[in-house]
C-alpha cells in the first residue's frame, strides 16, 4: 500500500492514520539537523552522532506525534524477543534492553529504531493500546511480534481489533544472506524455505524479511495489516546499515518508527 505525508512529518500508514487519538509515524531522514553521514534526522542515542544534533532531531519527532520531548522513549535495542511496558518516560541511561514497547499512557511517544530492520507499529483504538516492534530477523524469529501482541492483549487490547503496520525494512531484492541464516529459519519450521529465492552467489539466497513479519504478524491473529513495501537500502530517503557497510562508511543514522495516544 501506499505510504502518505499529510499533517506532520514522516511517512504514515494509511490504516494507522484513520485511528481517533493515535498519531503515528515511520520517519525518513529528512528534516533533522545532522550532516555528514548522519543527514538529516537521525535520532539513533547509539550512533556516534553528535549528541546535540540526535536530541533535536528527537525533539522534532516528537513534537511531530505531539508528545514532550521527554515522553519520547525508546528502548536498548538488543535483537531479542523481549517486550517492555512504558507506564512512565524513562531517561538514555535507564531505558530498558527490550525489542517491544507497549503502552496504554496517553501522552507518551513510544518507538522503535531501525536502519534495515523491520519496524511495525501497532494500536487497537477502542482499548487505547498501543506498541512499537523492532523486527530483525533475530526478533522475528525469536517471537518478538506474538510478545508484543501478547502484552497489548494483557492491557486490555483484543487481537481482531488490532491494525498494524510494517514500515520501511531491507527487501528481499536486496537481502542477501548465507546458508546458516536459511538452515536456522528451516529448522525453526520447513515452511520457512518460501521467504528465501535463489542468490546469483552460489550458497546463498534472498530473504524475505518483510513477508516473514507479515506472516508471524497473521500467526497472531492479526488479520489488518498494510506493509508500505518500502526499502530502506534501495532508497535514499532511508538510511541503511548495509548500504553503510557496503559502502565502507564508519557508522551510520538510525530511523525513528513511532506511535502515540493523543487527545484529538
Amino acid at each position: 500500500m501506499t505510504a502518505k505525508q499529510d499533517r506532520h512529518p514522516g511517512l504514515q500508514a494509511a490504516s494507522l492514520a484513520a485511528l481517533a487519538g493515535i498519531r503515528h509515524a515511520f520517519f525518513t531522514r529528512d528534516g533533522g539537523v545532522s550532516d555528514g553521514i548522519y543527514a538529516s534526522l537521525n535520532g539513533g542515542q547509539g550512533s556516534d552522532d553528535a549528541a546535540a544534533h540526535v536530541n533535536e532531531n528527537r525533539a522534532r519527532m516528537a513534537a511531530a506525534l505531539g508528545v514532550e520531548p521527554a515522553r519520547f522513549i525508546t528502548a536498548y535495542q538488543v535483537h531479542s524477543p523481549d517486550v517492555v511496558v512504558a507506564e512512565e518516560p524513562w531517561t538514555r541511561e535507564a531505558r530498558p534492553q527490550a525489542d517491544a514497547i507497549v503502552t496504554r499512557v496517553p501522552g507518551l511517544g513510544i518507538g522503535v529504531s531501525t536502519a534495515d530492520c523491520g519496524p511495525v507499529l501497532l494500536a487497537d483504538a477502542d482499548a487505547r493500546v498501543i506498541a512499537a516492534a523492532h523486527a530483525g530477523w533475530r526478533g522475528a524469529l525469536t517471537g518478538v511480534i506474538e510478545a508484543a501482541v501478547a502484552a497489548m492483549e494483557r492491557l486490555g487490547a483484543k487481537r481482531p481489533r488490532i491494525v498494524a503496520a510494517i514500515g520501511p525494512m531491507i527487501r528481499q531484492a536486496n537481502y542477501e544472506v548465507g546458508p546458516e541464516l536459511v538452515a536456522r529459519f528451516r529448522a525453526a519450521d520447513p515452511d520457512n524455505a518460501r521467504f528465501f529465492a535463489l542468490s546469483a552467489r552460489e550458497g546463498h539466497a534472498m530473504f524475505d524479511l518483510a513477508g516473514y513479519v507479515a506472516a508471524q504478524l497473521a500467526a497472531a491473529g492479526i488479520a489488518r495489516v498494510e506493509d508500505l513495501g518500502l526499502c530502506t537500502y534501495g532508497d535514499a530517503r532511508f538510511y541503511s546499515y548495509r548500504r553503510a557497510t557496503h559502502r565502507a562508511e564508519p557508522d551510520y543514522g538510525r530511523h525513528i518508527n513511532a506511535i502515540a495516544l493523543v487527545e484529538e
